[in-house]
């Protein structure tokens, strides 16, 4: 689940008229309350029984089809995330590139150039990525492999850690 799965759910949930949800996937938990909302953990059981006496005492406030509404959108996140997983997982010809130190990320050699590289853009072992500052030095980050880059996970001007992934590439 990424940052991006989990705030639409985070919106969702704001846009509706409950206040409180809980979700959890491959040991992941995600526990949301609206401010105002007292801070209390529920077992399965006890969800179950307040759901139902929910559903049949609040038809006129449409929690009902709140409910029903994000209950969709988190299927369909999690749907969204196995999808990912799997081309990840089933994919053996991507290549991570990973930062080497930690420091600023810039895609082009300056505010007025064209990026070094972007989604689809076809690289040869030796071409700059990207460049990173670190203690006010520029530092090129270049290709180790040939191929396309298929996803670029690092948006320019953010701070970049050691060993992150900034770049997947798909060697031919």
């Amino acid at each position: 689940m990424d940052f991006k799965a989990i705030e639409e759910m985070i919106k969702t949930v704001d846009n509706s008229k409950l206040g409180y949800l809980e979700v959890n996937w491959e040991g992941i938990s995600i526990i949301m309350r609206k401010q105002g909302e007292p801070d209390y953990q529920r077992s399965l059981k006890a969800n179950e029984s307040i759901n139902k006496e929910a559903i049949s005492t609040s038809e006129e406030n449409n929690i009902p089809e709140a409910a029903a509404e994000i209950k969709e959108t988190v299927k369909n996140i999690i749907n969204e995330s196995k999808e990912e997983i799997k081309v990840e997982v089933d994919d053996k010809n991507i290549k991570d590139v990973v930062s080497p130190i930690v420091g600023t990320f810039y895609s082009s050699p300056g505010p007025d150039k064209e990026v070094f590289v972007q989604v689809g853009s076809m690289v040869k072992k030796g071409d700059t990525l990207c460049i990173i500052e670190a203690m006010k030095l520029m530092n090129e980050i270049q290709s180790e492999v040939d191929g396309e880059v298929v996803e670029v996970l690092i948006e320019n001007g953010k701070m970049v850690e050691y060993g992150q992934t900034m770049f997947k590439i798909k060697t031919n």
